[in-house]
């Protein structure tokens, strides 16, 4: 369980360095901006910078913005998700302020490609694990436990006004590249990932109550148990049904691996849930 944690807490670090590389290497020189709350903290670290002739880092600001939403992730979600969304935040922070500031290439292009690229892969291993890079992550998770609705719309108004004021405060053509780095950014994502909110597991076990039990410990979700039998080997077997968001999906597959190695598993997409789904924790 130690090496398991410290491995897991070695990937969220390391997740961090990458998003800190992405911003101090291609994005923040090139006035190319990050999704989210890290490209909320570099806009206005660039407005401070460029306007009010005032030198705030995006590290320190990235980790302010964090700060209600740690509180609201630890309220809401629970605690070992916002320890792990803690950890990342800070390291974040800690990166981007040891790192200086550089331009790897003049080319704004090439800037916009890798500073998406390696930032969505710090987001992606860090989703992988079943822990976040904070700020609109807690944010989704806690929206999608409220009201069974798409959260998408929620990164989509927060880039567009990030994308906006890069139009507007500087070159239209940063805008362009803001958007471009956004979109390779969300490629990266959902290829380490998945894009999708809701996941639908089918898991054919000989462990049922046990499964059943270990789930419900640790994901309150509703499960159906439908009797299950084996075509080539006649075995009796259940197979348990269940509807999760995408970032439970660490835990329950790590569930599963302790409870029933042997059990098979398979997740597939859920474009949409008619009926109940349980929000709360």
């Amino acid at each position: 369980m130690v090496i398991k944690e410290m491995k897991r807490t070695l990937i969220v670090i390391t997740g961090a360095l990458l998003n800190a590389i992405a911003l101090n290497f291609f994005l923040i020189g090139a006035n190319v901006y990050a999704s989210g709350f890290s490209g909320a903290a570099q806009l206005i670290s660039s407005i401070f910078k460029d306007f009010l002739n005032m030198s705030v880092g995006t590290g320190v600001l990235l980790f302010l913005f964090n700060i209600p939403v740690i509180i609201l992730g630890w309220l809401k979600v629970g605690r070992a998700f916002t320890v792990y969304s803690l950890i990342s935040v800070a390291f974040t922070t800690v990166f981007l302020e040891l790192l200086p500031v550089i331009e790897i290439s003049e080319d704004i292009i090439l800037n916009a490609v890798f500073g998406g690229l390696i930032g969505g892969a710090g987001v992606g291993i860090t989703l992988r694990i079943g822990a976040s890079t904070g700020g609109m992550d807690i944010i989704a998770l806690v929206l999608s436990r409220l009201k069974d609705r798409p959260i998408g719309i929620y990164f989509l108004m927060l880039n567009a006004l990030i994308i906006a004021a890069a139009g507007i405060l500087y070159e239209p053509e940063n805008a362009l590249y803001t958007l471009l780095s956004l979109y390779i950014n969300t490629r990266v994502i959902d290829a380490i990932h998945t894009r999708y909110q809701k996941l639908t597991a089918m898991i054919i076990t000989n462990k049922k109550d046990e499964l059943q039990r270990a789930i419900h410990e640790k994901l309150i979700r509703g499960i159906t148990i439908i009797p299950a039998k084996g075509a080539y080997s006649n075995d009796e077997k259940h197979m348990l049904y269940l509807v999760i968001t995408r970032y439970e999906l660490y835990d329950l597959e790590t569930i599963i691996k302790e409870v029933d190695p042997g059990a098979f598993t398979n997740i597939v997409q859920t474009t949409g849930v008619l009926g109940f789904f349980r929000q709360d924790k």
